[in-house]
C-alpha cells in the first residue's frame, strides 16, 4: 500500500487514524487464520493469510489490505481480541 496517503485514512467506525500492522502482529494474525480461528465482524471465517493490514491506534481493530487496497468496511474488520484469547 502507498504509505504517502496513510495519514488520510481513518477507521470508518471511530474515525481514528490507522497505521500499518507490524510484522510481529501480522504473523500472529496469520497463525490464527491458518488455525481456522479468525472471524471478521460479519461473523465470516477469514481463511486467507494477510500480506498487509491496517490497525487502529489502540490496536483493537484490524482492516485487511488486499492487492494494495485497504478494505475499510466494518463488516470486513477483525477484532484483535480473538487473536490473543
Amino acid at each position: 500500500m502507498d504509505t504517502k496517503h496513510l495519514d488520510m485514512i481513518v477507521c470508518p467506525v471511530t474515525k481514528s487514524p490507522l497505521q500499518h500492522l507490524d510484522s510481529e502482529r501480522l504473523a500472529q494474525m496469520n497463525t490464527a487464520i491458518d488455525a481456522g480461528g479468525v472471524h471478521n465482524h460479519a461473523e465470516q471465517s477469514v481463511s486467507e493469510s494477510l500480506g498487509e493490514a491496517l490497525v487502529t491506534h489502540d490496536g483493537r481493530v484490524i482492516y485487511p489490505i488486499v492487492d494494495g487496497i485497504p478494505i475499510l468496511l466494518e463488516e470486513e474488520s477483525i477484532d484483535w481480541n480473538q487473536i490473543v484469547e
